[in-house]
């Protein structure tokens, strides 16, 4: 399977240029209207993961290609796509217009508490699109046309507000009912791939220092599944694209943060949690996969 989609080939792609402010991962957010981006000149939606969430609203008569699942709808709909699922969607029509935003998940993470793939749209396995009528395209349409203007404004604390309307598109979407027409078909590896991604995330928040994360190999979830690790192993990363070792230790990482920043519990504590042996260990891990110790992410 291609590598994802990177937030650099997106907008090279795309614009055939980088913003300024793109290597500051954790705060990249972007806004645009879907006309800006399709049509003469512009390169096709290939069918592949990116490494960033995406919340779309389209109008006209398109298909989507959604992991192994497809959908045609002619009229409006808000799509959710994640990193975790490939996919691509071709028009059918020549009046296609919307909307796009485009954000990494340290864009949420680090203000909430939480994980995104917790939310249905985002969840393995679960249903992405939502049909609109003609009001719930005006009413949708609003928040992209504010989100536009204040993406361009240059107030300070515009990342917070912006934040509040992709919050505000969510919980929009969680009011509907999800497309009941978006079919899934899904094979062995699939079904493994959401059943470790549930007893991975079934162990998370951390809640008290007391509370220790125990299921830290990809042994451990081939043992509590029931079969070999290299099944596991192939299951996962044919469906997703990366190693189960990967999503082990970047959900670690992802609750480390969270802890540094909304707990008052020392270091040694975090690494206990987080079943580390010696706060040591964690400080290297935490490093490694952020580039800072610790002490100093929480100084940030």
């Amino acid at each position: 399977m291609s590598k994802p989609e990177s937030l650099e080939d997106f907008y090279q792609i795309k614009f055939n240029w980088l913003p300024d402010n793109l290597q500051q991962d954790r705060g990249h957010f972007n806004v645009f209207r879907l006309e800006d981006c399709i049509g003469e000149g512009k390169e096709p939606v290939q069918y592949s993961r990116r490494d960033f969430y995406k919340v779309t609203l389209i109008r006209g008569r398109n298909v989507y290609h959604y992991a192994d699942k497809s959908l045609e709808i002619n009229g409006t709909t808000l799509m959710f796509f994640n990193p975790q699922v490939p996919y691509s969607w071709e028009s059918l029509s020549e009046d296609t217009s919307g909307f796009f935003c485009i954000f990494k998940e340290a864009f949420f993470t680090e203000k909430i508490r939480g994980n995104l793939n917790e939310l249905p749209m985002y969840a393995i396995g679960g249903k992405p699109a939502y049909v609109l009528n003609d009001i719930q395209d005006q009413q949708v349409s609003q928040l992209f046309e504010k989100m536009l203007a204040e993406i361009n404004s240059d107030y300070l604390y515009k990342y917070d507000l912006l934040r509040n309307y992709v919050t505000e598109l969510v919980h929009y979407a969680l009011k509907m009912q999800p497309s009941e027409t978006l079919y899934q078909h899904t094979d062995a590896k699939s079904r493994i791939t959401a059943v470790f991604t549930e007893l991975l995330e079934r162990q998370f928040p951390i809640e008290s220092p007391s509370q220790r994360f125990r299921m830290r190999s990809a042994k451990d979830f081939a043992d509590q599944l029931a079969v070999h690790v290299n099944h596991l192993n192939r299951s996962i990363r044919e469906t997703t694209g990366k190693t189960t070792t990967d999503h082990i230790a970047e959900r670690l990482a992802s609750e480390a943060k969270a802890l540094l920043k909304h707990t008052d519990w020392n270091i040694s504590e975090i690494s206990y949690t987080l079943g580390f042996e010696e706060p040591a260990h964690f400080n290297n891990f935490f490093k490694k996969h952020t580039h800072l110790t610790p002490s100093a992410f929480r100084t940030v």
